[in-house]
């Protein structure tokens, strides 16, 4: 009986610990890829960035988002229909996307009653 409890077995130790590591690399993965991906435009002479009171994103696959919330171009007004009109609405657009579809949001923003509205760029 002595024999039997001379070696810790470590195997279960190591079994846990890997588990561990794979949920925390799995969650981290998914934190760190947790943002919308937008490639933003480039400009020499932007603004320093403000902390936007709306946030509309338009994505290069077609999607749009309002404060982080996806939706479809033609619900926006409705999205923007609860918010204050003196909130400065800032339109992140990725940079491959059709002019059409930039001027066509910023439209139904305009059509809101939306005064204040700028356009995300990276410097």
């Amino acid at each position: 009986m002595d024999a039997d409890l001379e070696e810790i077995n470590v195997v279960p130790l190591v079994d846990v610990m890997l588990v561990l590591l794979v949920i925390v690399l799995t969650t981290a993965s998914f934190v760190s890829t947790g943002q919308i991906p937008v490639q933003l435009a480039k400009a020499q002479h932007a603004d320093a960035s403000q902390d936007p009171g709306v946030k509309v994103v338009l994505m290069a696959d077609g999607g749009l988002t309002v404060n982080d919330r996806p939706i479809a171009l033609a619900d926006l007004p409705a999205a923007l229909a609860g918010l204050p009109r003196s909130a400065q609405v800032v339109v992140w657009a990725d940079k491959q996307i059709a002019l059409q579809r930039f001027v066509g949001a910023v439209d139904a923003i305009k059509g809101q009653g939306f005064d204040r509205i700028g356009l995300k760029v990276e410097r």
